[in-house]
């Protein structure tokens, strides 16, 4: 049974801010495939939610590699997913929060 997938406002707004990059300084079809592809990870993450590796264990925070520039946090909770944050790993590891 799938999970249902809750997006934390972090990390709607990093969803947000990777997409208006995406589409300023590349191609719109670079920024669909972002969508896509978080989109499909996503899926996965739903139906499966432990296959990704768990990185911090007293939180029960997950990390989930979407691009060699972009990591998804997330944390399983009883009836769903909460996604904490889409990460741009190019910039200062020491802003990583999860609120």
């Amino acid at each position: 049974m799938s999970k249902q997938i809750v997006w934390s406002p972090s990390a709607e707004s990093d969803f947000a801010n990777i997409l208006k990059y995406l589409q300023e300084n590349w191609e719109e079809r670079v920024a669909n495939q972002f969508i896509d592809l978080t989109e499909d990870i996503l899926e996965q993450i739903s139906i499966n939610p432990r296959q990704f590796p768990l990185i911090y264990k007293k939180e029960k925070i997950r990390k989930c590699v979407l691009t060699k520039h972009n990591t998804l946090f997330y944390r399983v909770c009883n009836s769903s997913v909460d996604i904490l944050r889409i990460y741009d790993t190019r910039q200062d590891p020491n802003t990583l929060t999860f609120k």
